[in-house]
């Protein structure tokens, strides 16, 4: 019986998110997640700025493609 790695809820939530930019904004997903990060930086919620920086993370290591794909199959 294989398990399932633990994902905890931020890592969640960032996946998410990335996936969600992928489908609605395709290849500029990584420019809408950096204005989001620096919004967050202005409004000095660091946070919410870590999770956009994942966001950017992912984006950077699966190309859209990858996720649109991974998003589609969920």
């Amino acid at each position: 019986m294989m398990h399932k790695p633990v994902v905890d809820e931020n890592e969640r939530r960032a996946r998410q998110e990335a996936h969600l930019l992928v489908r609605e904004f395709g290849a500029e997903a990584p420019l809408y997640a950096a204005m989001k990060a620096e919004k967050a930086i202005e409004q000095k919620d660091f946070g919410r700025c870590a999770r956009w920086k994942r966001v950017l993370e992912i984006l950077a290591d699966e190309p859209p493609a990858d996720l649109r794909r991974s998003a589609a199959a969920k």
